[in-house]
């Protein structure tokens, strides 16, 4: 199911802003263009409308008002360079977040086995201030809404370049929702948080994960990095539903930050939590896009990577990019991608294998594991 319509791209902070909406036009043309969509496997879903339930019940009342007064209110993020205040902001951002409670919905109820809202990932917002681009906090607020109709445990995946600090927050403390956060090392970039020590509250010790990666690190550490912690984390864990944010602002041609993945292993991170999915929650999984800010060269390709994946037909990664779609992509980017990769392909090794304490990715490995691993009962290879 692709929860989707176009007045999502209404979340919108003008023409000089990273986040620009055309990123996920582009997506969607894409997506569209290789045939993607037409597929049986895939439904296109209006998402439901906005409900001011979905927003308060991870916002404070006193932030959602100065959300909808339009005005600079530096008390709650708000009118800053990240976050400048435009017209319409606090329906535009409710209906982000109404697209991800219906995607959590839809998967919910059984309607569909996976779910995407590509226009979301909003991780950064807390409960009663925006930042980092983000108004209000869309992933949190589907997983709020799974946790009031009776599901016991969540598994929470971030693949975004930068800490998903807003949605820990919110659940630091719940035990029955497990956040894990591959990022960029906090000490490098925004926002400075994310440490392996940042492992919970006195009630869900062991249930916040960050794996923090030295700037620099490529597909093959990445991905070492994410087989060593999250498969074995949600394995431990059982969570009944998988909730994933797959932020593509870990490439190396990103502007706004200093990993150097390559759409081939951005495509493999959605191949690896999509067979998690099916082996650790029976298939249940609402995926969200994030930050990414190459709009036309990274963005459109990883994340109709995604949706193609989750539709059950992934795509060659030597599969051209339409005509068309490149004819569109040119009004943002001279020179548009050719195809669906970067010409790499994504190796890594396991770390059964041994941890090299003087590797900067194994170290941050080993961090996380020593951190976090003894809560969840899982040995440290």
């Amino acid at each position: 199911m692709l929860v989707w319509s176009d007045t999502l791209l209404g979340y919108d902070f003008g023409p000089t802003h990273p986040l620009a909406p055309i990123r996920v036009a582009l997506t969607i043309a894409l997506a569209r263009d290789l045939g993607i969509l037409d597929l049986p496997s895939v439904r296109v879903m209006e998402p439901d409308a906005p409900d001011e339930a979905f927003v308060a019940a991870v916002h404070d009342p006193e932030y959602i008002e100065a959300v909808r007064a339009e005005q600079p209110d530096l008390r709650f993020g708000l009118g800053t360079v990240d976050v400048p205040v435009f017209a319409g902001m606090h329906q535009a951002a409710a209906r982000v977040v109404a697209a991800s409670v219906t995607a959590a919905r839809v998967v919910f109820e059984g309607e569909a086995r996976h779910a995407i809202n590509i226009a979301g990932g909003l991780h950064h917002a807390m409960p009663r201030a925006a930042s980092g681009f983000c108004v209000y906090n869309d992933p949190a607020a589907a997983i709020r809404w799974l946790l009031d109709r009776g599901v016991s445990r969540i598994g929470y995946v971030d693949i975004d370049v930068h800490h998903g600090d807003g949605v820990q927050a919110i659940f630091y403390d719940d035990p029955r929702v497990l956040t894990i956060s591959l990022h960029q090392d906090g000490r490098t970039l925004f926002p400075g948080t994310g440490a392996p020590n940042e492992t919970g509250g006195p009630h869900g010790r062991g249930t916040a994960v960050n794996v923090a990666l030295p700037p620099g690190t490529g597909d093959a550490g990445w991905l070492r990095a994410f087989h060593a912690i999250v498969p074995p984390l949600l394995r431990a864990f059982q969570p009944e539903i998988l909730v994933t944010q797959h932020g593509c602002d870990t490439h190396a041609l990103d502007p706004l930050a200093q990993l150097r993945l390559s759409v081939d292993g951005q495509r493999a991170a959605h191949a690896a939590l999509h067979t998690l999915a099916h082996e650790v929650t029976d298939g249940r999984w609402v995926a969200t896009g994030g930050g990414g800010y190459a709009l036309a060269q990274v963005v459109p390709r990883s994340w109709t990577h995604l949706i193609a994946e989750a539709a059950g037909h992934p795509l060659a990664p030597h599969t051209a990019t339409p005509p068309q779609w490149r004819e569109r992509a040119a009004a943002v980017d001279a020179n548009p991608p050719p195809s669906m990769t970067d010409g790499t392909t994504p190796q890594w090794t396991d770390v059964a294998a041994g941890l090299n304490p003087a590797d900067p990715v194994d170290r941050a490995i080993l961090a996380t594991m020593r951190a976090v691993f003894p809560e969840q009962g899982i040995p440290i290879p």
